[in-house]
């Protein structure tokens, strides 16, 4: 047997070969080649020719498609929730979340209130006035943003949520951001930044320094009905503070007040 001779050995680890760099692509099935009335010799080596064209049409990819078709399933999951039976009662409907995939930053409130409880979309009362202030004065637009809560149903006039309520929402805010992908996270209040960061520490010692979640920065400031006249204005230069520390962060220009 001379050097150019190829042996069955060599035929298996080819096949092999070509099927590995299918399977790198993301193809998963090959289309077969009907048989012919030709007779095939014993124990001979043979390879159909189809196994070397890729399907015209593969296996879609997990893309940003099959995310978002991920994320309105989630929140027909939510919308559906009865895991709360007293904001179940109270509630005229779930407040999921708005905004792109992928986006630069997303900010995450406590719970619904009123407003976002009839509309069924987040901070779009006069605390999601304020918060809209605030991201134009940070150089972006809402729609550029996400928004969510740490619960997805108001509780009874509009109290915070507590420890129970946040944590059978907890799997759908995991899940809801682990499919946004976010490269940044604001946490508005003490509610939501304990929630999110398995924390006991008031919002004076979160904000203004980074933390973690799942390897993405996380920023913790004050939720903005907290800075209404009557409650806590002075907080705004604090606010604008941790915004500054955030845009730098992300490598974002500060744009002048």
């Amino acid at each position: 047997m001379n050097d150019e001779e190829i042996t069955p050995e060599d035929l298996a680890r080819q096949v092999r070969q070509h099927l590995d760099s299918f399977h790198a692509a993301g193809i998963r099935w090959l289309p077969a080649e009907p048989r012919t009335s030709e007779s095939v010799r014993p124990n001979e080596a043979t390879i159909q020719p189809s196994l070397f064209v890729a399907p015209s049409a593969p296996a879609p990819q997990d893309g940003i498609e099959q995310r978002r078709q991920e994320l309105t399933v989630l929140a027909e999951r939510v919308s559906g929730c009865q895991r709360c039976t007293e904001l179940v009662v109270s509630r005229s409907r779930t407040v999921f979340g708005v905004g792109p995939l992928d986006p630069e930053l997303c900010f995450v409130g406590e719970a619904p209130g009123a407003t976002e409880d009839q509309r069924g979309e987040p901070f779009v009362g006069d605390a999601g006035q304020l918060l809209d202030r605030i991201i134009v004065a940070c150089g972006m637009k809402r729609e550029e943003v996400y928004i969510c809560n740490i619960c997805k149903c108001r509780p009874p006039g509009n109290r915070t949520p507590n420890a129970q309520e946040a944590g059978n929402c907890r799997e759908f805010l995991d899940r809801q951001l682990e499919l946004v992908r976010p490269k940044f996270i604001c946490t508005l209040g003490a509610c939501a930044s304990q929630n999110l960061l398995g924390t006991s520490l008031g919002i004076g010692k979160l904000r203004g320094r980074f933390h973690d979640y799942k390897g993405i920065p996380v920023m913790c400031t004050y939720h903005p009905a907290s800075l209404f006249p009557g409650r806590s204005p002075q907080n705004k230069k604090l606010v604008w503070e941790d915004m500054k520390r955030l845009l730098e962060r992300m490598g974002r220009p500060i744009p002048q007040r």
